[in-house]
């Protein structure tokens, strides 16, 4: 679940709620095209193709995904590389990454994350994990 309290950025659940809608038109966006070119060209170039629906070229992405991209995400390969780079940082650097990160991102985090990063930032809390 994404993290869009208003507690501490003010901001941050109008900016979760338009990344939410900008993925749902991008989804529909794609379901449109593919729905378009499916009816343009498969029932021409093959016989017994019938043109397909809407939730049926959604139907079609879902299960493409799943066949072709797993059900992990995608990018497998780049982790690995910035896996390495992660672990090549001292732990000065690492803590100032998270920090640059979490003011950019934290509003859209999860919940867990961002408690837990909480924790991590409070100086005399020793029960925190420093990792």
């Amino acid at each position: 679940m994404m993290n869009c309290s208003t507690s501490r950025h003010p901001r941050s659940a109008a900016r979760c709620i338009k990344i939410g809608l900008l993925v749902v038109a991008g989804v529909a966006a794609v379901t449109g095209v593919v729905m378009l070119l499916w009816n343009a060209l498969l029932p021409q170039l093959f016989a017994g193709v019938s043109p397909i629906g809407y939730w049926q070229a959604l139907g079609v992405l879902v299960l493409s995904r799943l066949l072709f991209g797993g059900l992990r995400g995608g990018g497998h390969g780049r982790w690995h590389a910035h896996r390495a780079q992660w672990e090549h940082l001292t732990p000065e650097e690492r803590e100032q990454f998270k920090g640059r990160f979490h003011r950019r991102w934290g509003c859209c985090g999860s919940a867990d994350a961002a408690d837990a990063s909480a924790a991590r930032a409070e100086p005399g809390d020793k029960s925190a994990d420093p990792a």
